[in-house]
C-alpha cells in the first residue's frame, strides 16, 4: 500500500523544530570536562533546551534557550557530583531513584534525601553537590534559570581535595547535619526554604479539569526568575489556546500529551510521550489535551516567576 502525505506547512515545521524527542537524543557521558579522570564523578547529560551547566556547544538536538535551560542527568549508584556553586538558581527535579543533595557553608554541610517528584532549588552562590547512595540509578531534570549560565565554581573537587572530603561536599567528620525544617542551624533553616516535597504540595484543581502543584512561583518557592509546576492531566481533558508573554516548556514524565500551536487560523499539533519536550516561544497561541486512556504527569517550566495573567479554559 502506498502512503501519501501532504507537505508540512511552515508552522508544522516550526513546531517540529521546537520538539525534543527522547528517542532522537543520546546521553553525553563527557558533558562535564572537569569530571575527566575521576570515575567517581561520572554522570551523563541529555540536553533539551540550552546546555545547562555544561560547556558543550554545537549540539544540534538542543533548543535555543531564552530564560531557562532544561536537561536530564543520569547518575549511577555510588557516584557523586563535587560541591560547586552558580551565579543563578538551578533546580533538581527527581524523576527516578533517590538523590542526596548537600549544601555547604564554612565547612559544614546539610544533606537532604530527595525521592521521585521531589525538587530542590539550589540558591545562588550556595555550594552544593549531590550523591547517589541508593541501589538504583537516579534520573533527574535540571533546569538553570538563565539561558547561558557561567561555568560552575568548584569548592571541593577531588582534583584539589582529599576524596573523602570531596565526597562529603566539604564536611569533615562530624560536620554533616541532616535536613530538618525545624532545625536551628542556619543552613538547615536556609535549605528548608528551597526543598519541595511533592506529597506536601497542595493540589490546585483548575476549572479546565487538570491539576497543578506549584514548585516555584506563587504558592511554592517564592523566587524571581522562572515558574515551575507539576501538572496532572486526566484522560480526555483539553484546554483552549492561550498565549504567554514568555516562553514555556512541557516535559512529559508519565503518559502522553498532545500540544498544539495556532497561527493565522492554522492549527498544528504534536503528541509527546514520556521524556519528550515541547518549547513554545513567547507570544505563540498554544493548547494541550490528553488523548490517551491514562493520566499524564507533566513538568511545566515558564520563563517568568510573575503571574502572567494566563487562565485556562476547557475546550
Amino acid at each position: 500500500m502506498n502512503m501519501q502525505s501532504t507537505p508540512a506547512s511552515a508552522l508544522a515545521k516550526e513546531l517540529k523544530a521546537h520538539t525534543g524527542r527522547f528517542t532522537d537524543k543520546k546521553f553525553d557521558w563527557d558533558a562535564f570536562p572537569s569530571n575527566r579522570g575521576f570515575p567517581e564523578l561520572e554522570r551523563a547529560q541529555m540536553r533539551y533546551i540550552g546546555s545547562g551547566g555544561s560547556p558543550k556547544e554545537g549540539d544540534t538536538t538542543t533548543l535555543k534557550p531564552d530564560n531557562f535551560t532544561v536537561s536530564l542527568i543520569y547518575k549511577e549508584p555510588g557516584k557523586y557530583a563535587a560541591c560547586h556553586s552558580h551565579e543563578i538558581e538551578e533546580s533538581f527535579l527527581i524523576i527516578n531513584g533517590a538523590l542526596v543533595v548537600g549544601w555547604e557553608k564554612d565547612g559544614e554541610v546539610v544533606e537532604v534525601n530527595l525521592g521521585p517528584k521531589d525538587m530542590i532549588l539550589n540558591a545562588r552562590e550556595i555550594g552544593h553537590g549531590f550523591r547517589v547512595d541508593g541501589v538504583e540509578p537516579v534520573l533527574m531534570s535540571i533546569s538553570v534559570d538563565v539561558g547561558k549560565p557561567l561555568p560552575p565554581v568548584y569548592h571541593y573537587h577531588p582534583k584539589e581535595h582529599a576524596p573523602e572530603l570531596a565526597r562529603s561536599f566539604g564536611a569533615e567528620p562530624g560536620k554533616t547535619l541532616p535536613f530538618d525544617p525545624e532545625g536551628d542551624h542556619p543552613l538547615q533553616q536556609l535549605m528548608s526554604q528551597y526543598v519541595v516535597r511533592h506529597a506536601d504540595l497542595p493540589t490546585i484543581w483548575e476549572d479546565a479539569g487538570f491539576t497543578r502543584k506549584v514548585y516555584v512561583g506563587e504558592g511554592g518557592i517564592d523566587y524571581d526568575t522562572c515558574r515551575k509546576e507539576m501538572w496532572g492531566v486526566p484522560a480526555g481533558v483539553a484546554v483552549k489556546p492561550y498565549t504567554r508573554a514568555v516562553e514555556d516548556a512541557f516535559l512529559v514524565l508519565e503518559g502522553s500529551l498532545t500540544v498544539g500551536w495556532e497561527q493565522d487560523g492554522e492549527q498544528v499539533e504534536v503528541e509527546l510521550g514520556p521524556r519528550d519536550l515541547v518549547k513554545t516561544p513567547a507570544g505563540r497561541a498554544h493548547w494541550f489535551r490528553n488523548n490517551s486512556a491514562a493520566p499524564a504527569a507533566v513538568w511545566h517550566v515558564i520563563g517568568t516567576a510573575a503571574d502572567d495573567g494566563v487562565s485556562y479554559e476547557k475546550a
